[in-house]
């Protein structure tokens, strides 16, 4: 298979993580016979400081003459200021509005071998193997909104329709139909005029899926659940904010925010692949940073968006088996430990794969 993948590696680690992840690629590449182009591009602090454009019109045409997109991460100090009129995180969601990516997956599971780096009793990890369906171009991050400056008013709306929800809820079903068929819809619909939208539209498209379960969860509650009973939960479809908070909380089941990784979806097969954490400016070129999330989102771009389910799972299990020989990053090392660099891990799973 020829395929071509647009890289944006972004600011602080994020170039650390990206490369590690396209040798990953490479070997893949080379072991099963396809041939990878890579194209790179800006996005985040690094296209503002070149083009005053966290996401220039070039980045975007070089995302378009592509199959998929691997993304590092963006932002920093330099770039922070809230009430800058340009920041890096709008580049991303740019990219995500244009090519209409609704639906962002981010699957949660634990490691028996770091569970001593989850802040819960091992008693309740047994089993947690999530995934977390978040509508991603709609909702409170993208409706109307106005801020005033220094003035006492400000406000964002939390917009849905119908269709916006109706087609990420197919996306939550038919995941759970390949899985445990199970389907946990989260919204506030005691208060909440949007979410009561919401949880109408999940029932009704739950009536094209009767052998898969459905609960409704509220939010607030779902934050304790995800704490107290993470195990029987399988997939779990929320809006953009919720989502996006609760799918950062139950990472840290997985050891650490540096595990988890992500596939941004449309109704096509392109996607956007990226880790779930941020930039880390504050260990970006020391070789602290764990490139598994970014790896194992090249596991899902192969799965999603190349239809190469065997190479994808090749990549997890080399993951799976590098963990298992004891292999450590700084932030799954013991405190007291010793640890290896963002390179030597990943030197480990090309080993293991």
């Amino acid at each position: 298979m020829k395929a071509t993948i647009a890289v944006l590696s972004g600011d602080g680690i994020g170039p650390e993580v990206t490369s590690q992840a396209i040798n990953v690629l490479q070997k893949i590449a080379s072991k099963h016979g396809h041939d990878f182009t890579f194209n790179e591009a800006p996005m985040g602090g690094i296209a503002i400081d070149q083009f005053g454009d966290s996401c220039p019109d070039s980045t975007i045409r070089t995302c378009e003459q592509s199959d998929a997109i691997l993304l590092g991460a963006v932002g920093g100090p330099k770039w922070s200021d809230p009430a800058a009129p340009v920041r890096p995180e709008q580049g991303l969601l740019k990219v995500r509005k244009h090519f209409e990516l609704f639906a962002n997956l981010r699957p949660v599971k634990t490691y028996p071998v770091l569970a001593s780096h989850v802040p819960l009793r091992p008693e309740f990890l047994d089993g947690v193997d999530m995934l977390f369906v978040r509508e991603l171009t709609g909702g409170l991050y993208f409706g109307p909104r106005q801020d005033q400056g220094d003035g006492d008013t400000a406000y964002d709306t939390e917009l849905y329709t119908v269709p916006e929800v109706d087609r990420v809820a197919h996306v939550a079903f038919r995941a759970a139909q390949a899985r445990r068929k199970k389907v946990a819809s989260i919204d506030k619909a005691n208060v909440m005029a949007s979410s009561r939208l919401w949880r109408r539209t999940v029932i009704k498209a739950h009536e094209d899926y009767p052998e898969v379960e459905l609960e409704h969860v509220l939010a607030d509650a779902m934050s304790m659940y995800l704490i107290t009973r993470p195990a029987s939960f399988d997939v779990i479809i929320a809006s953009n904010m919720f989502g996006d908070i609760l799918s950062d909380e139950a990472s840290v089941l997985a050891g650490s925010l540096g595990m988890s990784p992500s596939a941004s979806l449309g109704s096509s097969k392109f996607g956007l692949y990226e880790p779930i954490h941020g930039s880390a400016p504050d260990i970006a070129g020391q070789g602290k940073a764990n490139p598994t999330g970014t790896i194992l989102s090249t596991a899902m771009l192969l799965r999603y968006s190349l239809g190469l389910e065997a190479e994808a799972q090749a990549i997890e299990q080399a993951v799976e088996a590098t963990l298992a020989s004891g292999a450590r990053t700084a932030d799954i090392a013991t405190r007291g430990s010793s640890y290896i660099s963002t390179t030597e891990f990943a030197q480990t799973v090309l080993s293991n794969l």
